[in-house]
């Protein structure tokens, strides 16, 4: 097996587990005869692809758009989890990224966070609402962010869980931690660079073991993600990874925080140690009015974890105003 292929299963195991689509698609029909943002599962094809989502809750105000993380997980497990809660009160959308969960992978590997950032906003225009709130996980916080930050006239709040603000940073936290809990396999990784690597370790090299550690404190909830992943026989196949990878995906930085005029919250579990909360603390500093809540032995999937408690943090800060 090549280097690129065991980079992109590691990349899997890394902020996601097994979400493209084999469930039946909605007829031409239903799709177009629903309102575009009624209740229920709702399908456009945009920029070529077909994206599916699912309208619940509240009807009515602001819809909060959660954007899941893979990329190419899909949005099922937040819907199960995090979803009930949210509904009592907010108009929830739940957005599967083009390839990912229940919408099409595009016949061509079509990808890049600007057509994906481009697929949203014009979902959002076909929705003819002025603003959307955005509940970005993992990877999807990459994609709210982008968005955020290109259209911040549109964003009423942004809420980043499990974020990923720094990726080499990031990477390099992980290394310290493989070298403290796993000397030997530490030396491993470090071997495994690539001649002139800036980085501390190859942090893929650990293996599956470690990832899964340092996503899921607790491993029941590693199987009850897993399991609502592969409902509907949906799985996750790496593309999307692939190709944002070549792209420079493990470089990215986001260094717009001025942009950011909208409410932002970053929620963090204190035993994810996969997308940790150093780099998060040096953003929240830098964003003017951001709130950082970490949920002390929490994992990479918070909302899975104590959805009653992510949905009341959430809930409460999205009737925050941002003071003029």
């Amino acid at each position: 097996m090549g280097m690129s292929r065991l980079l992109v299963l590691a990349f899997i195991a890394l902020f996601a587990s097994p979400a493209v689509p084999t469930a039946p698609a909605l007829s031409a029909a239903s799709a177009r005869s629903a309102a575009p943002l009624g209740p229920g599962a709702h399908e456009q094809i945009i920029n070529g692809v077909r994206l599916w989502y699912r309208v619940a809750g509240r009807e009515g105000g602001t819809p909060v758009v959660f954007l899941h993380g893979g990329p190419g997980q899909g949005s099922q497990t937040f819907a199960r989890f995090a979803g009930p809660p949210l509904e009592h009160s907010h108009r929830m959308v739940n957005f599967d990224q083009r390839g990912s969960g229940r919408s099409e992978k595009h016949w061509a590997k079509q990808y890049s966070l600007d057509l994906m950032v481009d697929d949203l906003e014009q979902l959002r225009r076909i929705w003819r609402v002025e603003k959307i709130a955005l509940v970005g996980h993992s990877f999807g916080t990459v994609l709210a962010l982008e968005y955020a930050a290109k259209y911040p006239q549109h964003v009423s709040h942004l809420v980043l869980a499990g974020a990923v603000v720094d990726f080499p940073a990031a990477l390099d936290v992980q290394c310290g931690r493989l070298e403290r809990v796993d000397p030997a396999t530490y030396e491993k990784a470090v071997a495994r660079l690539p001649n002139g690597s800036k980085r501390r370790c190859h942090i893929f090299a650990a293996g599956r073991q470690f990832i899964d550690g340092n996503m899921y404190p607790d491993p029941a909830v590693m199987t009850q993600v897993n399991e609502t992943d592969a409902s509907d026989g949906l799985h996750n196949t790496g593309e999307i990874f692939s190709a944002l990878a070549k792209q420079g995906l493990l470089e990215y930085r986001f260094d717009r925080a001025d942009r950011l005029t909208m409410p932002v919250l970053v929620i963090a579990g204190g035993s994810d140690f996969q997308a940790v909360v150093e780099p998060l603390r040096t953003f929240v500093e830098r964003v003017p009015g951001a709130r950082l809540i970490e949920y002390e032995g929490r994992g990479h999937f918070m909302f899975v974890e104590d959805p009653e408690r992510f949905a009341r943090d959430v809930s409460a800060f999205l009737r925050q105003r941002r003071p003029r």
